[in-house]
């Protein structure tokens, strides 16, 4: 049976505050006709639903939202509409734009001409809401940022909650002084003679008003939208803990006489105290949340705004949406590349450390890459835009970082689960403690009883329990993005930290990818710089690898090359020519053999370098052994490094590789690596991934992401190596964004200490409430006579919530475990053994 084709929609939940707000919204959203699946994340507050596409009306999704007791938030674009006369033409308009797929509110304002339109991003989107206006008969106008805004400067949730926490502490504060005054008996007697006790009592009521009924408004909306849906959450504690200190203080002040003697006391200051402390644990948490998503800000605020662009000859200030590929874009000195592009014209260098997190700057000249979002510092450039808006890599890493901190690990869910009746739970045992002291408790039973219930109501957390892995995710994933380690996936921090064999590709991923000249020893009577300069004279005529990699080599030792004539080249033996009337001959010790010339005096080194996997190659210069050549593909600089950082987190490493045994278990035992598999074809890397998974082992495979896809998807965990502006976005679950193998030790460290911090939080939101709520209950009070005041209680569970938050938030603190390397390119003395797949000795 061929499976229905679905479609992803995503869009923001209001109203969430702990994990059984999670899993009430997600059992609602699955129960919707036509829904495969519902992913809520706590820290983003957005649901991701999986919907199949014969499914037309979405306005199911956000009922079920609504029918949970929450507020689905979607997107909101306004413009102005330019045409309309009367009511009818508004009515018109809003009739056409709500008939659209994915539109759920149009509103539109004759005066001002504006339209503010309520949708869901990826069913409609602006040019279709254009489109619309213009077939009712009417022009829509975009708006910029800063006239969309102007009458839309709605508080963030921080700032209304530091609005109200303002309000109720100025309350608040007087409130516990007048309460705390009035426990000291000797001060007590003095504020009785001041004022009858009676009137304290008064002022503490109207101290305690607004704090309950403004300040608190918040607890009593979102708590009754909770009750009145049977879905009782976090608001909903708060609004029965405080109600029952305020209404029981209400009735013990107005008929004292309903309650049993020595049982009307009145609990004004723990009702305001209980809202303010709340209040405050909900402010810190708002701040705290901002701060967890900081990464991604960061991100956004590296787009320009604007791009000089070359338009008719002139250079033209433009806005960055009008920057079309193949443009020519002007950056000047200090400014932010805006758009990916090739250099055109002009030498500088380019600060990719927010990018890439490369702290050294890198030298661009003409048909070199940049990538917007880094900084020109020291020279004029100008380059040709090749990708734009949401194609550039800048856009693609913040979409990636923004999914995997949107996706939930499988530890989420199973706590999901659990805070789905961790509520209704908590309520069950509160009415058992207020019955249970009621009947088994010492007089005054009712006080105590209360007290006790209402301290089980209030001591109860769910939200850290919500909180505890999105927020690490989040604040992991974003510092792996500064350490230029991108995770597409947040489920791969999981993976990653459980992983025990790191398999590594050859070619590209261990090695540079590229033959370069490692050996050039001289033979009595010649200087290394004359011996060179002739080769690479010889060889600047070849576009052969071998001779590319001795030219590139003269000229990064700034070596001068004179002309080569009479160039001839002996297959399957060497080549000749003439150098500044010297004859120069390079080639295999059988071209040398065939010479006559005597090659014994470095014939063993010859030997050794080519059990090292080298490919030896012979010089000599007018009929006289001049120099033995050492031509390879390096491993990079830091390979070894990383091995041994790997072997210290008790990792096993393997290389695969296709070249032949010899060759392969030469780099294996310079590098240090456990195993080798060699011979394998590009195909069978795969296979070869599957059979160690086969034998219980949880595989990394690290490769360069481009002909590696296969053994990349086959991994448990597939970590791609890029370079900064030529990233396979695609190809793994973790990305490193420039060529430089610290980023899988990072990585794996990374995931490992994140994992660490979930388990951490899960351990205190769930060790918390386990021994706090028989503690709230009065379980001590039989031994110490101690019983828990409620203040305190809601005090304990706004630091539960800020616990997490800012044990999360010292992720931002880790530091890499292995120091990325400052050479990519590593020099000759400093080159390992690599490939010696094509030999030189073969070419014509």
């Amino acid at each position: 049976m061929s499976q229905e084709p679905i479609r992803d929609i995503d869009f923001g939940v209001d109203g969430m505050m702990c994990g059984a707000c999670v899993a009430r919204v997600e059992k609602k959203l699955k129960k919707v006709d036509g829904v495969q699946n519902a992913s809520v994340n706590l820290a983003t507050e957005r649901a991701k639903v999986s919907l199949d596409t014969r499914v037309n009306d979405v306005s199911a999704l956000f009922d079920s939202v609504a029918s949970a007791g929450y507020e689905a938030r979607t997107e909101t674009i306004k413009f102005k509409v330019d045409g309309m006369t009367c009511g009818s033409c508004v009515a018109r308009v809003e009739k056409k734009l709500s008939k659209l797929e994915g539109v759920l509110e149009a509103t539109i304002n004759l005066t001002t001409e504006r339209a503010r339109v309520a949708y869901v991003p990826g069913l409609v989107d602006q040019a279709r809401l254009f489109e619309s206006v213009d077939k009712a008969g009417y022009t829509a106008v975009a708006l910029d940022d800063e006239n969309a805004n102007a009458d839309d400067e709605s508080p963030s949730e921080a700032d209304r909650l530091k609005k109200a926490l303002i309000l109720a502490a100025a309350f608040t504060i007087p409130l516990f002084a007048i309460a705390m005054l009035h426990s000291v008996p000797s001060i007590a007697n003095a504020m009785d003679r001041l004022l009858p006790a009676r009137v304290w009592t008064v002022i503490e009521l109207v101290l305690t008003l607004p704090v309950q009924f403004y300040a608190g408004w918040r607890f009593y909306r979102l708590g009754w939208g909770e009750m009145k849906h049977l879905a009782a959450g976090m608001n909903s504690l708060v609004m029965l803990g405080s109600n029952a200190a305020f209404f029981y203080s209400l009735v013990a002040l107005v008929v004292p006489q309903v309650f049993p003697s020595g049982t009307a006391h009145t609990y004004f200051d723990a009702a305001g105290m209980i809202v303010t402390l709340i209040l405050l644990g909900r402010y810190l948490e708002a701040v705290a949340k901002g701060r967890t998503s900081q990464a991604v800000q960061g991100l956004m605020q590296l787009q320009s705004k604007t791009a000089r662009v070359k338009r008719n000859g002139e250079w033209t200030e433009v806005e960055l949406d009008q920057v079309t590929k193949g443009d020519i874009v002007s950056v000047r000195p200090g400014e932010r590349v805006p758009v990916d592009g090739t250099v055109r014209s002009g030498e500088s260098y380019i600060d990719e450390s927010m990018i890439s997190g490369e702290p050294v700057p890198v030298a661009k000249q003409a048909d070199d890459e940049v990538v917007g979002g880094t900084v020109n510092q020291n020279g004029t450039l100008e380059l040709e835009a090749t990708s734009v808006g949401g194609d550039t890599v800048l856009s693609h890493i913040i979409r990636m970082v923004e999914e995997a901190q949107a996706e939930k690990p499988a530890i989420q869910a199973v706590a999901d689960k659990i805070a789905g009746v961790f509520v209704p739970i908590v309520m069950a045992v509160s009415a058992a403690t207020f019955v249970g002291w009621l009947i088994l408790g010492p007089s005054p039973a009712l006080a105590l009883a209360f007290i006790a219930a209402v301290s089980v109501l209030l001591i109860a957390c769910p939200c850290a329990m919500g909180l505890a892995t999105p927020t690490a995710i989040m604040v992991g994933t974003g510092k792996g993005a500064s350490m230029g380690v991108l995770f597409r996936r947040g489920t791969a921090l999981e993976q990653l930290a459980g992983i025990d064999t790191v398999v590594l590709d050859k070619t590209g991923t261990l090695t540079e990818g590229a033959p370069a000249l490692t050996e050039l020893e001289t033979a009595n009577g010649f200087e290394r710089a004359e011996v060179l300069a002739k080769v690479a004279a010889v060889e600047a005529t070849s576009e052969h690898p071998v001779a590319t990699a001795i030219v590139k080599a003269a000229r990064s030792e700034e070596i001068g090359l004179s002309e080569a004539s009479q160039f001839q080249a002996h297959t399957g033996y060497g080549v000749e020519a003439l150098v500044d009337e010297h004859r120069v001959q390079i080639g295999a010790e059988r071209y040398m053999e065939s010479l006559g010339i005597d090659t014994s005096s470095l014939a063993e080194r010859a030997d050794a370098l080519a059990r090292a996997a080298k490919t030896p190659l012979f010089a000599a210069i007018d009929g006289q052994l001049a120099a033995l050549i050492a031509v390879a593909d390096p491993a990079r600089g830091e390979a070894k490094r990383m091995v041994k950082a790997l072997h210290e987190m008790d990792l096993s490493v393997a290389m695969l590789t296709g070249d032949n045994e010899a060759t392969a278990r030469a780099i294996a035992e310079e590098l240090g690596i456990d195993t080798v598999v060699a011979g394998v074809l590009p195909d069978g890397k795969s296979d070869e991934i599957k059979r160690l998974q086969g034998e219980n082992q949880s595989v990394a495979f690290v490769g360069d992401g481009i002909n590696d896809a296969p053994a990349l998807t086959q991994a448990d965990v597939g970590i791609a190596v890029g370079s900064g502006t030529d990233i396979a976005i695609e190809s793994g679950d973790v990305v490193l964004m420039r060529a430089d193998l610290s980023g899988v030790v990072n990585a794996i460290a990374l995931s490992r200490r994140t994992m660490r911090t979930i388990r951490m939080n899960f351990g205190w939101a769930y060790g918390y409430n386990v021994l706090l709520i028989p503690l709230a209950a009065g379980a001590l009070y039989p031994f110490t006579g101690w019983l828990l005041n409620p203040m305190i209680a809601a005090g304990a569970m706004s630091i539960s919530s800020i616990f997490v938050l800012t044990n999360s938030l010292r992720l931002k603190r880790f530091e890499a475990a292995l120091a990325p390397s400052r050479e990519l390119q590593p020099n000759a003395s400093q080159a390992e053994p690599a490939s010696n797949e094509a030999p030189y000795n073969e070419a014509a």
